[in-house]
């Protein structure tokens, strides 16, 4: 889903607060206008002008009332994946006359799940790490983060009320390494796995392959054009962590008439070198799984298939000719873990 400059300005990061990846908008102030959990939704938000509720005009996003008292409104939120927070989005998206003229940031790392209780309490230390900031109404307002430490709640203030479309908060996340001889998905996105490149995704993002849960739709996966040249379309990524895989899924779901025909998978164990480098002709790739047939819409596993290459770092997915893929599951073995 397009988040406009953001996508450029914090390109390789993943947003440590999406709804999609398991963010989730736990408190709020007061959502008098429009409920904390749009905050967290795809998209940047839309407007439809007559539309309205018992309460006022209809916004998506989060829009507290016009505060009457001293004070100022906040919102807590529960990150997806515990992480090192590098950039905020504060958007106010579709918000003119109605937006918070600044805001701030807090966060925490709580080690256990919390009752939400315990966050309208003085238990919770929380650590500023955007101070009171001028917003720009209408706006993506950008922030970078320098902080080293690991979070896992973020709090969203706004002086003194107003209307937030969206909030993204931007980061790494932490790598959760399984016990000796315990298989994970290397690849997924809340292991720490990112989608490098790709040649082509011009129906569904390449970043939609290692989401969390299964593809919602077709729009949810990856997808490229109708060949018309001859060649195959391909993409790498980058695995959270080094390991040997041992079983892959290639998830066609949803896509019914338009999967590609086969695929092969390929890697390679360059831990050091830059991720834009992964292209060049001279990186050695080796072959994990050989040409093999695709069923659309299912869940396509290989185990024995697979060959023995050792530990990898990064993994390129061949489909031939051409089609969509929803998610792509690299089950193995942590390499500092057995």
């Amino acid at each position: 889903m397009d988040q406009g400059i953001a996508a450029t300005a914090f390109a390789g990061l993943i947003d440590l607060a999406s709804e999609k990846n398991g963010g989730k908008a736990l408190l709020a102030s007061d959502e008098f206008f429009a409920p904390k959990e749009n905050l967290l939704k795809e998209g940047r938000g839309i407007f439809i002008p007559s539309k309205f509720t018992e309460n006022g005009k209809w916004m998506d996003g989060w829009e507290s009332r016009r505060k009457r008292v001293p004070g100022f409104d906040w919102c807590i939120i529960r990150l997806a994946i515990k992480g090192l927070i590098k950039g905020i989005d504060i958007d106010t998206n579709h918000f003119l006359g109605n937006h918070p003229p600044f805001a701030s940031v807090e966060v925490c790392n709580i080690g256990e799940e919390a009752d939400t209780e315990k966050f309208l309490s003085d238990k919770i230390k929380w650590t500023e790490i955007l101070f009171s900031s001028p917003l720009n109404p209408g706006a993506q307002n950008l922030f970078a983060v320098n902080n080293s430490n690991t979070w896992s709640h973020v709090k969203l203030n706004i002086f003194p009320d107003g209307g937030v479309a969206r909030f993204r908060v931007y980061g790494e996340a932490q790598k959760q390494l399984s016990k000796a001889n315990e298989m994970v998905d290397l690849a997924a996105l809340l292991n720490g796995g990112r989608v490098l490149v790709c040649n082509d995704m011009f129906f569904g993002s390449k970043d939609n392959l290692i989401s969390p849960a299964r593809s919602k739709n077709m729009g949810d996966g990856w997808e490229t054009k109708r060949k018309r040249i001859p060649g195959f379309d391909w993409v790498i990524l980058k695995l959270g962590t080094s390991g040997e895989i041992r079983r892959v899924m290639v998830d066609t779901n949803f896509f019914k008439g338009n999967f590609p025909d086969s695929c092969s998978i390929e890697v390679c164990h360059k831990s050091n070198v830059p991720d834009n480098s992964l292209t060049d002709p001279d990186i050695e790739w080796k072959e994990l799984l050989p040409k093999v047939k695709l069923k659309g819409d299912y869940e396509n596993v290989f185990e024995n298939e697979l060959k023995k290459t050792g530990p990898a770092s990064h993994v390129r997915l061949n489909i031939f000719p051409d089609g969509g893929v929803s998610r792509l599951r690299l089950f193995g073995i942590p390499s500092d873990c057995g």
